[in-house]
């Protein structure tokens, strides 16, 4: 049986720490985006609760409930056949570096 697809009810987000889509509500802060997110228990970086990372390392952001509207599982990169055709396929050149020294 096929697994759910679309946006779910906060209530039943796993909180058992693995990564979701969450629909982050608009605010006076802004219009409402996606972003991942996971559940963390309470511990030295702050209260139980949703967590997402940014682009920083180290930079945490905490949500509360409210300001959370719903969720879905990350999406698969192998879902389906018609998604894999719009994935590029892994390079395949020579063991060289691609596009200058990587420095």
């Amino acid at each position: 049986m096929a697994e759910p697809t679309g946006w779910r009810h906060m209530s039943s987000a796993p909180k058992d720490g693995s990564r979701v889509l969450v629909t982050v509500r608009s605010s006076e802060q802004g219009p409402a985006e996606v972003d991942v997110a996971y559940w963390a228990r309470a511990d030295q970086y702050g209260m139980e609760g949703w967590r997402a990372n940014d682009s920083y390392p180290g930079h945490m952001i905490e949500y509360a409930d409210p300001e959370l509207k719903c969720w879905m599982p990350l999406p698969r990169a192998n879902a389906n056949a018609s998604a894999l055709a719009d994935m590029p396929s892994p390079w395949e050149g020579s063991e060289e570096e691609l596009y200058g020294s990587g420095i």
